[in-house]
């Protein structure tokens, strides 16, 4: 809180208004501080929390108020990082960003297509749908996009050196075995 009253000569410190006066006007003041500091802190997309709306409604994407923050303001910088004219490396940055792991984009040119292959991340990353939609969005019309996971290689499993019943002994589903990873 902003102290007005030191700001002032000590003469009217003594006086039981001007003191009540003082602290009103600085509770005010440091209200308005704190708005301001919060106002320009949605202006950055790493910080803004209810200014995630407008960002989202600049760019035309439908706010999910459901939706974590984190996840929104992700959606927001794919959805920046793919404006302008669309490229593979384009492609590449925005699909990294929705699997938090390396990418590859294999084109296929002659069918139309291009493949996004997830290689540092195993199995179907988590938000796969806003993924596909954002893609939809930036890549030409002409072309398909198609994806690709990866999961846990024979060379891997032999690596981790189990045996079968230590492999039982973790209990793990098929859909947790696929992505199975240690360390």
């Amino acid at each position: 809180m902003i102290m007005l009253l030191d700001l002032l000569p000590d003469n009217y410190k003594k006086s039981e208004y001007v003191v009540d006066l003082q602290k009103a006007f600085g509770e005010v003041v440091g209200n308005l501080i704190n708005d301001r500091d919060d106002f320009f802190g949605q202006l950055f997309i790493a910080d803004a929390t209810w200014g995630l709306s407008a960002w989202e409604k600049a760019l035309g994407i439908t706010t999910d108020q459901s939706k974590s923050y984190a996840f929104r303001r992700e959606r927001i910088q794919a959805k920046l990082r793919g404006s302008g004219t669309t490229t593979m490396a384009m492609i590449k940055q925005v699909a990294a960003a929705y699997s938090y792991g390396d990418v590859e984009v294999i084109e296929d040119t002659s069918n139309y297509k291009f493949t996004v292959k997830f290689v540092g991340t195993l199995g179907i990353p988590e938000n796969m749908s806003d993924l596909t939609l954002t893609i939809e969005e930036i890549k030409p019309a002409h072309l398909r996009c198609e994806f690709e996971y990866t999961y846990i290689s024979w060379d891997k499993f032999e690596n981790y050196n189990k045996t079968w019943n230590e492999w039982d002994g973790l209990e793990l589903s098929w859909d947790e075995f696929e992505i199975y990873k240690e360390g």
